[in-house]
């Protein structure tokens, strides 16, 4: 291993040279307290910048064991110091020292939730940061003056100010940890407490805006109070005894006038699937881990879904128990929606009337004197969610602002009035009982069911035109995979680009599953299964820290958005999805 002095030595030897002499600095150094991996360098300086490692030795770092007792408390550790690390390059980095990225300094930026990243590591023996620096040219030539500033001056204060228990806020690292610990036990408990969700009281659920997801901070944001009935007491281990709002298994619907906070509810559910930051407002909002939102995606692609238990007798003799289409209407992309959700195991639906297709929701009793069932092929939501839950044991939370027909399909309806919830069950069934409700039921005996499918390796070709694999997440929900651009602008749990990033690799790692005979859920739990034995680490063909945990879901999804995707149903339908 080289030392702090041969870099020092390098960067004088190359200095004003073209800027593809800086691949010389590849490898390791040894600094005062830890060491320096250079893995990659830029080919230029409008390139993508250098991957940089630093590595120290735990015990010299001083990280008690007890903050990674466990895989959750060594997830959110990781998330505090990358946090930590993130705010130091932006306060000590000077940046702009030439051209193109010239002096960044970066590090994955994580978003309010607490994710798994490939960009901190601490085990047993050592903390690893993951980063990335733009090495600094004036012009296409070296200034090594800049970049000898950037590893002897401002990379050792980033470091040791954030990658040394002495050097941070004892209480604030314990807190984030136990916060995120709590969380987790509580998802844990939901199932044995017959719950789906829960929001504690005092939870701050509204967003500072659309696009910043920051609580808000005006003092007229209403905190959370539960209803008496749906009051319960849970034990933490860290936030001793919290009261809030357990939401029962079965069919929920939150209801009450725009603006109220129906779907600021909703928007807390769906996150509910991640642990937050502490003051993020939600740290005690939780969903089990199986909640997928289902929402209207137009012009989507569909190959051979089972949508038959919402859609059937198609013009022109359309099969909808294998359909596909490259441009999917509302009505049969949330069909498809909530069968591949069901196929990937869900088992909490979330909807809103305001993302949804109408003629999917309802069909009410004067359309359906009009337009007679045989002529419609539409069977509508309100007919199936009882069945989803009775059958299948999938539950339901629905906003719904607009329609009372589903008074008499929910065990539960919440009534939101100036974002506070209110139990409204028993008047919604009066409502129900005293409204006599002439809509006929169009849904049949059963929900119908879902057809097991096998990817077929050969539509998954991460490959470009210069045979070099080409993988990269374009923007927040977009992933270019090859030729093929894969739109995920529907997938409204997927939370930071660096999960698409993933997404993306793992695309290309699940080819190793598929033979012909897996079905797409269990080529999912295998690739998710290498991930939890091997991290994040092994899904690209090198070592990077810009990628983030994402779920089986958001995997399977995004493959069902490939239109160039090839599918084969089994055989025989089975309601089990192996």
């Amino acid at each position: 291993m080289q030392t702090d002095s041969d870099l020092h030595d390098s960067l004088s030897r190359i200095d004003g040279k073209g800027y593809k002499a800086y691949k010389d600095l590849t490898g390791e150094y040894r600094f005062p307290g830890y060491r320096l991996i250079i893995d990659h360098v830029q080919g230029d300086p409008f390139a993508a910048p250098s991957r940089i490692r630093v590595r120290l030795d735990r015990k010299k770092a001083g990280f008690p064991e007890d903050l990674t007792a466990n895989r959750s408390r060594t997830v959110a550790l990781c998330d505090f110091l990358t946090r930590v690390f993130s705010r130091n390059c932006r306060r000590i980095a000077r940046g702009n020292r030439g051209i193109g990225k010239s002096g960044l300094i970066a590090i994955d930026q994580p978003t309010q939730e607490i994710l798994e990243r490939s960009a901190m590591r601490v085990d047993g023996t050592f903390v690893e940061a993951r980063f990335f620096m733009g090495l600094p040219a004036l012009g296409r030539r070296i200034s090594a003056p800049d970049a000898r500033a950037m590893f002897f001056d401002e990379l050792p204060q980033i470091v040791n100010s954030a990658l040394r228990m002495d050097r941070l806020d004892r209480k604030r690292v314990y807190r984030h940890v136990d916060c995120s610990e709590d969380a987790d036990i509580l998802r844990s408990r939901l199932e044995a407490l017959g719950l789906i969700g829960f929001v504690a009281d005092g939870a701050l659920l509204p967003r500072a805006s659309g696009i910043d997801p920051s609580p808000l901070k005006d003092h007229r944001a209403v905190k959370f109070q539960s209803p008496d009935r749906f009051r319960i007491e849970v034990d933490l281990p860290h936030a001793g005894t919290v009261s809030g709002m357990g939401i029962p298994k079965g069919v929920t619907l939150i209801v009450g006038g725009g603006y109220h906070g129906k779907s600021t509810l909703l928007n807390a559910l769906q996150l509910g699937i991640y642990n937050h930051i502490p003051e993020d407002g939600r740290e005690l909002a939780v969903t089990v881990a199986e909640t997928v939102t289902i929402r209207a995606a137009d012009g989507r692609s569909i190959e051979k879904t089972d949508i038959s238990p919402f859609i059937n007798n198609l013009p022109f003799a359309q099969d909808t128990r294998s359909f596909s289409t490259r441009n999917a209407s509302g009505s049969t992309s949330q069909a498809a929606g909530i069968c591949e959700a069901l196929e990937a195991g869900a088992r909490l639906l979330l909807l809103d009337e305001d993302t949804s297709a109408t003629n999917f929701m309802i069909r009410d009793h004067r359309m359906q004197q009009l337009v007679a069932k045989e002529n419609e092929p539409i069977t509508p939501f309100i007919d199936k969610i009882r069945q989803l839950y009775d059958e299948r044991g999938v539950s339901t939370v629905l906003v719904m602002g607009g329609s009372g027909d589903y008074f008499a399909t929910a065990d539960h309806v919440i009534q939101m009035t100036d974002y506070l919830p209110a139990d409204v069950t028993r008047r919604a069934r009066e409502i129900a009982r005293a409204d006599e409700d002439k809509r006929l039921p169009e849904g049949g005996e059963r929900f119908g069911d879902i057809r097991t499918r096998i990817p077929l390796k050969a539509a998954f070709n991460p490959y470009r035109g210069n045979n070099r694999i080409k993988i990269a997440a374009s923007r927040l929900r977009e992933i270019r995979f090859g030729n093929l651009d894969i739109d995920l602008w529907d997938l409204d749990q997927i939370v930071d680009i660096s999960q698409t990033r993933a997404i993306g690799y793992a695309l290309h790692h699940a080819t190793r599953h598929m033979d012909g005979r897996r079905s797409l859920k269990a080529v999912i739990d295998l690739t998710l299964a290498d991930i939890d034995r091997d991290g994040l680490e092994i899904l690209p063909p090198y070592l990077t820290g810009d990628l983030a945990r994402f779920r089986g879901f958001e995997l399977a999804f995004a493959i069902n958005r490939m239109r160039n995707l090839k599918m084969r149903q089994r055989k025989s339908p089975s309601s089990e999805t192996q």
